[in-house]
């Protein structure tokens, strides 16, 4: 990873195309660093669990309709996907100097699948609740994060005393790593630990996804 974080800090102070080709054998050799680490996780968690792929995003940034006109991220991401139907969440690693973290969750969720989660949070939110208070949860993502709406989504109570789990569009946690951790050689074992430790809360999520609100089976 050392590689990796020296290459883009350099980046993030010359971030232009003309720099970049100048370093391209540089920057070869740091993707080809961290597929290398990207696959191992891989590896590791489908021993745990079912996934259905790896993507690892490009540096290249889509500049068409942004205002930041730099043409490369500064940093470096996978997202490991489980297999739909009947599993769901995704995990991300994000390796960045100065914001480095693993997380995960659900991070865009279709109408359908939102309305579901709401309603079962409108329900009751004892599943979830005990889930975000186990002693692991708590020490590495404190909470679940996420883009809310302002106000009650249509058709909820704004009074509701579970409103701001409802009021979410977006249901995430992620740990954050120090560059030093990022560095150390235990790194790699903290992550698929952080990852694993996921594995509640995407399953609870799941069933919730997979069944109607009288527990019946979607698929």
């Amino acid at each position: 990873m050392k590689k990796t974080f020296e290459f883009l800090k350099q980046l993030e102070k010359n971030n232009t195309r003309e720099w970049f080709a100048l370093h391209k054998s540089e920057y070869d050799s740091v993707v080809k660093e961290n597929k290398a680490f990207f696959n191992k996780i891989y590896t590791e968690l489908q021993e745990h669990d079912n996934l259905k792929g790896i993507h690892i995003f490009r540096i290249y940034r889509d500049v068409r309709f942004s205002k930041d006109p730099t043409p490369y991220k500064t940093n470096f991401g996978v997202g490991y996907s489980r297999s739909k139907p009947m599993l769901r969440g995704g995990y991300y690693i994000h390796l960045e100097p100065g914001n480095s973290f693993v997380g995960g969750g659900f991070w865009g969720p279709d109408a359908k699948d939102l309305l579901r989660i709401r309603k079962e949070f409108e329900i009751s939110t004892a599943e979830i609740e005990k889930i975000t208070s186990e002693e692991t949860f708590v020490k590495y993502f404190g909470q679940i994060e996420g883009d809310a709406v302002k106000t009650a989504p249509r058709g909820f109570d704004k009074d509701h005393p579970s409103i701001d789990l409802i009021r979410k569009k977006q249901y995430v946690v992620r740990r954050k790593f120090t560059d030093k951790e990022v560095l150390s050689d235990g790194f790699q074992k903290e992550a698929l630990l952080t990852l694993l430790a996921m594995r509640p809360f995407f399953d609870y999520m799941s069933e919730v996804l997979t069944t109607d609100l009288n527990g019946q089976l979607l698929f």
